[in-house]
């Protein structure tokens, strides 16, 4: 991004510094990285609940007669089944089968659709999509750069569901209108931490309203929590960033989350290379990969080895705060992929040992 464009502000800027906010610019926002410390930040999380403002993400309401079986050619999963209150991820591929985004898809009524979209591909959706839209029965609105999106994550976060609503919190993946005295919301219970959770989206608050609703949350016990936090969980769990993890020029198959591709459905785009695929079997595989400990942190591009070869690079890396390990992800020769291979990371010109591991990294001990 040119210096001299100014990056996008979520209506929450100002509180955020009020806060003591450190920010960083991704995908053309400036957003908060951390307001105490990432650490901290992490741990609220896992063990109590943290706020998350994530108004960069996209926003796209799609309706109409034809919105549902439009909807089902563009994306992977299974739109046509999906119930009124519930919400999915998929993906929108090219024809080649390579990943343009991940999304989740929030079915709001019988004709009505949320997709919240990833903010680094929001123009590049919406142009996508847009150049497939049929002339009629599909309305498609933009409301990404006016909206708030807030998430909730964290053991605690049911009981500020419930004073928020009045109501008990329902089963992941639900969504709901609800009007409250922040104005008319869309809440999910989805997240990016693997932690129990809800999402708020609105595209109507004003920011006097959006500090109100902030403020309240931390009112409840929430901590405020910024990107750092948020990459460090994702990363705990072995959830992918677009971008960085997922790309055009790997397929879901590739990125080892099949499940959200369904071959049953009469056709998709992207859905005849991912047979062909399937036929012929992948080549390399979305891998995660556990450090010896003390090792530094991995990066992204830390070169992979095994006996002195050079085979990938990491896409994601992290120390997790839960584990105080290195872990990372990165996309494997397929020969390499299995559970329990054991590699070396290349990290400052020193090489560390690494074991290819089952996802996610963290598990909750329930």
């Amino acid at each position: 991004m040119s210096d001299s464009v100014s990056p996008l502000q979520s209506p929450l800027k100002n509180l955020h510094q009020s806060l003591g906010a450190r920010f960083v610019q991704f995908a053309g926002w400036q957003l908060p990285v951390f307001f105490k410390s990432i650490l901290s930040e992490h741990h609220a999380v896992r063990n109590n609940v943290g706020l998350f403002d994530i108004s960069h993400m996209g926003q796209f309401f799609i309706s109409g007669s034809l919105a549902r079986s439009w909807l089902d050619t563009l994306l992977t999963n299974d739109i046509q089944s999906l119930p009124p209150g519930r919400a999915l991820y998929t993906f929108l591929l090219n024809e080649s089968g390579g990943i343009l985004d991940d999304i989740i898809v929030y079915c709001l009524d019988a004709a009505s659709f949320l997709l919240v979209v990833n903010a680094s591909t929001t123009s590049s959706d919406k142009e996508w999509m847009l150049d497939r839209i049929p002339d009629s029965g599909v309305h498609f609105e933009d409301a990404s750069n006016r909206s708030l999106a807030l998430a909730v994550q964290g053991p605690a976060s049911p009981s500020i569901w419930e004073k928020l609503t009045q109501s008990p919190m329902p089963p992941r993946n639900s969504v709901l209108r609800s009007k409250t005295a922040f104005g008319s919301l869309i809440l999910a219970t989805t997240g990016y931490t693997g932690e129990i959770g809800f999402e708020i989206f609105s595209s109507e608050s004003t920011p006097s309203l959006a500090e109100q609703l902030f403020n309240y949350l931390l009112s409840l016990g929430a901590q405020p929590c910024g990107l750092g936090a948020r990459d460090t969980l994702r990363l705990e769990m072995a959830f992918p960033l677009n971008g960085t993890d997922l790309s055009p020029d790997i397929t879901p198959l590739e990125a080892n989350l099949p499940q959200f591709v369904k071959f049953q459905k009469p056709g998709f785009i992207g859905k005849n290379s991912l047979l062909i695929q399937k036929q012929n079997g992948i080549s390399r595989l979305l891998s995660p990969l556990l450090l010896e400990p003390n090792s530094p942190p991995p990066r992204h591009a830390s070169k992979i080895l095994v006996e002195q070869k050079v085979i990938s690079g990491v896409t994601s890396g992290t120390i997790s705060p839960s584990l105080n390990r290195g872990i990372a992800l990165a996309t494997l020769p397929i020969q390499y992929a299995s559970p329990n291979t054991q590699l070396l990371v290349q990290i400052r010109d020193k090489l560390y040992s690494a074991q290819v591991v089952k996802k996610p990294f963290y598990k909750k001990i329930s």
